[in-house]
């Protein structure tokens, strides 16, 4: 098998016990591979499947996230329901943890992938507020709009799982388009 067969289960191990809790024990008994097997997909060992997790996780963001906000043109509350339903899915209604935010709040992991995790966000960030000043919204507020949204998601997602009950995820899910397109004239 090739080593991208491997990279969804440890997107899955990353988020369920973070970088520093993640030893190649549990990873060779998830992925049924021997140390000197996972040392023959990845060379450079944790750093690197998490590197590769990381990197599929971030091409979620640009291949799906990014072509919905480019397309938005005249129709953001549209294309803000459809960024939303995709990361809904995407995080499985709230009971997936999102990895940038379990690598990037362990400090270890945090200085390897800081500047990985920070240009996704902003990258996020940015789309979104690029919609809302197509749309007709200060360049400020725009931005203030996209921090709101990554805070509104990454804090629901934190609330969902520590209480072990997805409503708060769904909730801020559902609202989020209409709060993005607050006073747009759409």
């Amino acid at each position: 098998m090739s080593r991208q067969t491997y990279v969804p289960k440890l997107i899955q191990l990353f988020r369920q016990f973070g970088y520093e809790g993640l030893s190649l024990a549990k990873i060779s008994q998830a992925t049924g591979l021997g140390k000197a097997s996972l040392y023959h997909h990845f060379p450079g060992g944790k750093a690197e499947m998490a590197e590769a997790a990381l990197t599929q996780v971030n091409q979620w963001l640009e291949t799906m996230i990014m072509p919905i906000l480019a397309d938005a043109a005249s129709q953001p509350m549209e294309a803000f329901q459809a960024m939303c339903d995709e990361t809904n899915q995407f995080f499985n209604e709230g009971e997936n943890s999102c990895l940038w935010a379990v690598l990037v709040l362990e400090q270890a992991s945090n200085e390897l992938f800081h500047a990985q995790i920070s240009h996704a966000f902003s990258q996020w960030i940015e789309a979104i507020a690029q919609v809302l000043v197509t749309a007709g919204l200060d360049e400020t507020l725009a931005k203030q709009r996209g921090e709101d949204a990554m805070i509104a998601i990454q804090g629901a997602l934190i609330l969902s799982r520590s209480l072990h009950n997805f409503a708060p995820f769904q909730r801020v899910i559902k609202q989020l388009p209409q709060q993005l397109c607050q006073d747009l004239e759409t």
